[in-house]
């Protein structure tokens, strides 16, 4: 019985091995982390919009003092670096494979008849994006983790007032919303049809639906350094 139970679960391992070190399983991961990602974009930006209530930071404060101590919210953000460094690694992965599967470019290109233009430059704005993640984690989230280890108070508004008075942060932060969006336009519809969510009734919903959210998160995004820099927001 046992070995029967034992010989089981390496047979279900192996073949879940093998599907995920195959084409058709890097895309099933890179859309599963991707979709993770989104949920998490949907808490970031809903947390990041208590400052347009304009008081002088008492709701944003609240609402980052609250995402800072959770323990909930604290075990979740190990997943969200798991997911974020995966869902890298499998871009990375799945970039070299297209690549060696085709080493030599065709001699005419015409990517616009059969794609758009941020869908065949997810790389560079996927690089891009990450290196607007370095700035914001450097300016945001490792002095919040710097303060609750340490058991003191931080406020976290006071330093985006900070940060978004110089103009140059603000230029990086736009630049990183706007690779957002474009990778957002792609990758939210890729991720449902990776996870092989495709049909012709609902793939044109899931593409709009795609298209309103990437504005949307992104617009509110891009509204928080503008409206901090600008000073309507106090």
């Amino acid at each position: 019985m046992a070995h029967n139970f034992k010989y089981l679960f390496y047979t279900i391992m192996s073949k879940k091995a093998g599907f995920l070190s195959s084409s058709i399983g890097k895309k099933f991961l890179m859309g599963l982390t991707g979709l993770f990602l989104i949920s998490f974009l949907v808490i970031h930006v809903t947390l990041n919009s208590f400052i347009f209530f304009n008081d002088h930071g008492v709701s944003f404060n609240a609402g980052a003092d609250f995402m800072a101590h959770n323990p909930i919210v604290r075990i979740l953000e190990i997943g969200l670096f798991a997911g974020l460094l995966l869902h890298i690694w499998q871009a990375l992965v799945l970039t070299l494979e297209n690549r060696k599967a085709r080493p030599i470019g065709y001699e005419v290109v015409n990517g616009s008849a059969n794609s758009s233009w941020y869908s065949r430059s997810m790389g560079i704005l996927g690089s891009l994006l990450l290196l607007f993640l370095v700035v914001h984690l450097s300016n945001f989230w490792i002095p919040t983790k710097i303060a609750v280890f340490n058991h003191t108070e931080h406020d976290t508004f006071a330093g985006m007032k900070a940060v978004f008075s110089q103009w140059y942060f603000v230029v990086i932060y736009l630049v990183g919303v706007i690779s957002l969006l474009y990778h957002l336009l792609h990758g939210f519809q890729s991720a449902f049809q990776s996870l092989g969510l495709n049909h012709k009734k609902y793939t044109p919903l899931i593409k709009n639906l795609g298209i309103w959210f990437s504005i949307i998160v992104c617009l509110l995004f891009a509204a928080m350094p503008v409206t901090m820099f600008l000073g309507i927001i106090k």
